[in-house]
């Protein structure tokens, strides 16, 4: 039957399914019209939405098929629809009005019968458009929701234009984007952000056009502008697509619409990113081009396949969202090149081949072209159909032929598969040559064997290997049958001779049995030996090896016996002595006293056994060799030489277990043993500083005492010389005393010096003579002290002890000098400084003998004897004059040294108080001065005491310093006080002054907080402010003052005793200040005056008249004027918020 073509038309916002191939659902969006092919002519199933129906149109001979919503204005006509139950909700299903017209779709569904249809696509119709851009608006009347959006958008900016070129009039037209990081195109996938999938937004995306609304947010907050711009950058038409290819489309898109109407004259730039997915409208899509051209060729794409593009704008690191989806399949081609041929049967005159279908790449494979090269070097058509299998016959035997295959399409031919070569059966297999020995073992044999000669390449054959066993009686028997040519076989005998023969067989019969041939089994490993053992008594050097054959020889007779030895109860390292066929071994050389292990093995046809058990011996000890001299460790010391040796070089079996140590002096020559231990050091002591002694030292073990080593000499060093005796002291005067000492025993060594130690304590002696001599004279001694003395020799080997301590005393003398004398310090003297001074001094040592009294000299005067005293008051003396004082001690035997001169001079007369005046009154302060008619007079060192009665009656100090003035404080208002003055310099505080009063005045009252102001009407309103209690029953007045306008002064309105007033003198639009004093009236003997007090913070109140779209009403403006310090405060804080806020964006932008 004819096939007939049926045009499915789909309006814009309009969908409909169609069932697959493979069974499953295809959506269709319109605009779009696609072709469909009927083998029966009649029209496919279409399922549509709910409340649409489709509709066929017959226009100059092509059937349309339309899909209708069912509504009034549309009745439907004859339909040649089969309606099928309906079908769960799909996602086509939902209408998409603004789609661009798609592409072509490619629709198949499974063929059944004659009597079904196949809707196939046919690559010579073309896409046809059926609305344009323009047309995106339905028939029906429905308007789209992105022109609706679109329109908000537009009035949305111009609101916002207009009211910020009211508040600001060089502000940018275009509106600014918020600040917010832009991702970069190269940090993402497929051009979105790391971890986000780009599916998930494209879908949603479409979801939302779906629907008409929102229903998400953006997790970041986007200010109206910026979200403006996004739509902006959102309004991007959908891609259209156009010079479709098998592999290539070339995509082109529009720049987002323009709204603003002041961007006109402006260029701006946008980069866009193509995205495309060949997995359904809804799928994954992937970044294909990223750049700022409106067009982008697509290669790489596979033949007829349904690809979907959208196109996503973004402009000063703001993306928009990707634009609707475009969908297109690309044009079918020819098939793929498909795999060779294989061969699924052959014989003598046939060859029966088959292939697989290749991908057809969009159009269904029509015929297969199969040729052969017979072997001429030519190819020729073999086959030409739709099978995939073909059987060649009327072939030669056991000859071979070439053959490839190509697929076709209605596209065209594919390429040749590569070529194979296939032979046909031919006869029976030729004799095959006898098998090779490639491995033999000790239970298994391997062999292999060749292919007949003769035989094609391509022949398949099987092998049957045979084996004959003489020792069994049964012939050649099968061990192997296959295609392989080589073979294991396995479980034989050890050193056993086997006859093997190979046959070849095909599908034709069996070839004639191969030559047989003999292969042998190795024979096995032998047997261990038994354990050795020990032949006679073992000796000190040697011993007698013996061990009999082992129990299985392996199949092989023995041909040698090898004996290890290792040196050690557990070594591992073993030594070949002995390889041989006896059966016993003598093992000499050995080293006494030691251990060894000895094992034997065998060695066969098949190798070396293992090991025997091993057997321990030991050799018999002997004595030890000679030792070393003993030699020295460390420096001989002159009565002791440490020494140290060790062991001999040979034990000879036996650890060492002690030594023996023998001294003997040089001159006597009788050894004497010192030492008997296992040690191998030891400190010879006792022995005579700068003496020679000869040491031998042999060494013992469990055999005995070995020989003696050879003798050595080693000398003691000299020693320092002996404790000398105590010296002898004799005094030739209180300071002189002569000291003598004896020769002690040198040690050795000749006595090179002496040192004499002296000192008043015994703990704190000091050298005071270093020489040869045996006698010194110490002078300067003290008189009446106790000195202790000893002595000690000294020769090259160092300093021999101390002798004893000798303690003498000095004899009695005059005291010794007074030293420390000074002035001395008194707190509260009883005495004048300026015509006194008070000395003291330490009492000097008496030198055995009591002091009496002191004589005081301090001028021309007679000196002042006084008597046992440490301080004295020298009176009647000269003011501001230097005196020169010594003193001198005497006791019984006379008077001591005058102490050294001390140079002290009386203070000057105390100074006169001065004149104490006020130089400032205040309510609760006094300022005073002193001191201006006498200042020259006094010297830089003088202080000033400032005294006041307090309330009590007593004189209290204020002040202590050398300033000239002073400010009291904390006064009451309206008192009077008395103050007193004193001068003091470095003679002392001079006498008090008379009293002065003063009094303090009478203090202003408080600042008042700023007034406040209530309309009453257009021209009145009043001020009210707070209220001041009397001072000290002083009453109360308030100033009020007004500023109007421009004017430069304040002038009073009102001044009495109220709190508040009414000022009747405004007027619209025009600013006045008002401020407020507080006054208070002090009534004294001078009559009444006011004080006057600060004036408060000044208030502004403006009455302005405004209209609005309501009525008319006047509004009243009331302002504060910030004194300094609230400005200062109000600056400081915007300063620390703007400096908090750089600190955080630095943080957050910079450093993260």
């Amino acid at each position: 039957m004819r096939a007939t073509v049926i045009l499915v038309q789909v309006n814009p916002g309009e969908a409909f399914t169609i069932r697959r191939e493979d069974g499953q659902f295809q959506c269709i969006t319109g605009p779009a019209q696609v072709p469909m092919m009927s083998h029966n002519g009649s029209v496919p199933p279409i399922f549509v939405p709910p409340g649409y129906a489709p509709q066929v149109i017959e226009d100059n001979g092509i059937q349309r098929v339309l899909v209708l919503p069912q509504t009034s204005e549309f009745p439907l006509g004859n339909q040649a629809v089969i309606q099928q139950p309906p079908l769960p909700p799909l996602p086509g299903f939902i209408p998409l009005p603004t789609m661009i017209p798609s592409s072509l779709h490619r629709l198949y569904s499974p063929i059944t019968g004659s009597g079904d249809m196949t809707t196939q696509f046919i690559p010579q119709y073309h896409i046809t458009q059926v609305y344009g851009d323009s047309d995106t608006v339905s028939i029906h009347g429905r308007s789209t929701f992105r022109d609706e959006r679109s329109s908000k958008t537009h009035e949305r900016l111009q609101k916002k234009l207009k009211d910020r070129q009211d508040t600001q009039n060089d502000k940018l037209n275009s509106p600014s984007s918020s600040p917010q990081k832009c991702v970069s195109p190269t940090n993402g996938y497929n051009g979105f952000a790391t971890g986000q999938d780009s599916s998930d937004i494209s879908v949603g995306y479409a979801k939302s056009n779906y629907v008409g609304e929102r229903k998400g947010h953006f997790v970041e907050e986007k200010d109206e502008e910026t979200k403006a711009f996004e739509d902006l950058l959102s309004n991007i038409s959908k891609p259209t697509i156009k010079d479709i290819q098998a592999r290539s489309a070339e995509l082109t898109w529009s720049p987002p619409c323009r709204i603003l109407k002041g961007d006109k004259d402006k260029s701006e730039v946008y980069a866009y990113e193509v995205l495309i997915s060949n997995c359904g409208k809804d799928g994954k899509y992937a970044s294909v081009y990223m750049g700022e051209k409106n067009n982008f060729t697509i290669n790489d794409l596979m033949p007829a396949t349904d690809y979907y593009a959208r196109v996503l704008a973004q402009c000063n690191c703001i993306k928009g969202t990707p634009s609707e989806a475009e969908s297109f399949t690309t044009m079918s081609c020819e098939p793929d090149t498909p795999n060779s041929p294989r061969i699924i049967h052959r014989t003598k005159n046939s060859l029966t081949l088959q292939w697989k279908a290749p991908c057809d790449n969009g159009s269904k494979i029509n015929n297969y072209l199969l040729e052969w090269d017979k072997g001429n070097g030519e190819f020729e058509q073999c086959y030409y159909g739709q099978q995939k299998q073909y059987k060649i016959t009327n072939l030669s035997p056991a000859t071979g032929f070439t053959f490839r295959l190509a697929a076709k399409n209605d596209m065209g031919m594919s390429g040749f598969s590569e070529e194979v070569l296939y032979h046909t059966a031919g006869t029976s297999p030729a004799t095959p040559s006898s098998p090779l020995l490639l491995e033999a073992g000790v239970t298994w044999l391997y062999l292999q064997w060749a292919k007949p000669s003769g035989m094609p390449s391509d022949e398949e054959l099987s092998y049957i290997l045979e084996m004959e066993d003489e020792d069994s009686g049964y012939g050649f028997q099968p061990k192997y049958s296959g295609d392989e040519l080589t073979c294991t076989v396995k479980n034989l005998k050890r050193s056993t001779k086997y006859k093997f023969r190979v046959i070849a067989t095909n599908s034709e019969g069996k070839s004639n049995p191969s030559d047989a041939v003999d292969f042998t089994t190795k024979p096995d490993k032998p047997g261990a030996p038994s354990k050795p053992a020990v032949k006679g008594k073992i000796l000190a050097q040697g011993v007698e090896i013996i061990w009999e054959p082992p129990m299985d020889n392996g199949g092989a007779p023995i041909t040698k016996y090898i004996l290890e030895i290792s040196e050690g109860s557990n070594g591992n390292q073993w030594d070949m002595i002995y390889s041989g066929t006896a059966t016993e071994h003598s093992c000499d050389h050995l080293n006494p006293g030691w251990f060894y292990r000895l094992r034997v093995s065998c060695v066969g046809g098949g190798g070396q056994s293992v090991a025997s058990d091993s057997l321990l011996v030991q050799t018999l000890p002997m004595l030890p060799g000679p030792c070393q001299p003993p030699r020295l460790q460390g420096r001989p010391r002159s009565r002791e030489i440490p020494l140290r040796w060790g062991p001999p070089a040979v034990d000879n079996g036996s650890p060492i277990i002690s030594y023996s140590l023998e001294m003997s002096p040089t001159e006597t020559n009788e050894p004497q043993e010192v030492y008997c231990g296992p040690d191998e050091e030891f400190t010879v002591s006792n022995l005579l500083p700068g003496t020679t002694y000869s040491f031998r030292l042999r060494a013992a073990n469990a055999a005995g005492l070995g020989p003696y080593s050879e003798k050595c000499q080693h000398s003691t060093v000299p020693g320092p010389p002996d404790q000398c005796k105590p010296p002898e002291v004799t005094f030739r005067s209180a300071t002189c005393a002569v000291i003598f000492w004896e020769v002690p025993v040198n040690n050795g060594a000749d006595i090179t010096e002496y040192r004499l130690q002296w000192g008043t304590a015994e703990g704190s002696m000091h050298i005071c003579y270093c020489g040869p001599g045996l006698s010194y004279e110490m002078k300067g001694l003290l008189p009446a002290t106790l000195y202790y003395a000893r002595v000690q020799a000294v020769n090259v080997a160092g300093a021999g002890p101390f002798s004893e301590v000798v303690v003498r005393l000095t004899p009695c003398s005059v005291p010794a000098m007074v030293t420390c004398l000074q002035e001395a310090k008194v707190e509260k003297p009883l005495y004048s400084p300026s015509t006194c001074l008070a000395i003291s001094w330490e009492k000097p040592c008496d030198h055995g003998s009591e002091i009496t009294g002191y004589t005081i000299d301090y001028g021309e005067k007679q000196p002042i004897i006084v008597g046992k005293v440490a301080s004295y008051f020298i009176d009647n003396l000269q003011p501001d004059t230097t005196y020169r004082i010594r003193i001198q001690a005497w006791n019984s035997l006379g008077a001591g040294p005058f102490s050294n001169i001390v140079k002290l001079k009386t203070k000057p007369l105390p100074p006169e108080p001065p004149r104490l005046e006020c130089s400032a009154y205040g309510s609760q302060t006094l300022k005073l001065k002193w001191g201006e008619g006498i200042a020259r007079t006094l010297s830089d060192s003088t202080q000033y005491h400032l005294l006041m009665d307090d309330k009590t009656g007593r004189i209290v100090s204020i002040y202590r310093g050398s300033c000239h003035t002073y400010k009291v404080q904390r006064l009451s208002e309206s008192t009077s006080y008395t103050f007193y003055i004193q001068a003091c310099n470095e003679a002392g505080e001079g006498p008090l002054s008379q009293g002065y009063i003063f009094t303090t005045t009478k203090s202003v009252p408080p600042a008042l907080k700023m007034p406040k102001i209530e309309r009453i009407n257009d021209h009145t309103c009043e001020i009210t402010w707070e209220m001041l209690q009397p001072m000290k029953g002083d009453p109360i007045v308030y100033s009020l003052q007004a500023m109007m306008g421009k004017d430069s002064e304040f002038r009073q309105i009102y001044k009495g005793p109220d709190w508040s007033f009414r000022y009747s003198g405004l007027q619209l639009n025009c600013e006045f200040r008002f401020r407020v004093c507080a006054i208070r009236r002090v009534r004294d003997s001078a009559g009444h005056r006011d004080l006057i007090g600060p004036c408060s913070a000044t208030v502004s109140f403006i009455l302005q008249k405004t209209e609005s779209t309501i009525g008319k009403d006047t509004v009243e403006t009331t302002q504060w004027t910030l004194s300094d310090e609230q400005c200062a405060t109000v600056i400081l804080l915007l300063f620390a918020v703007f400096s908090i806020l750089v600190t955080f964006i630095i943080q957050y932008f910079v450093i993260k």
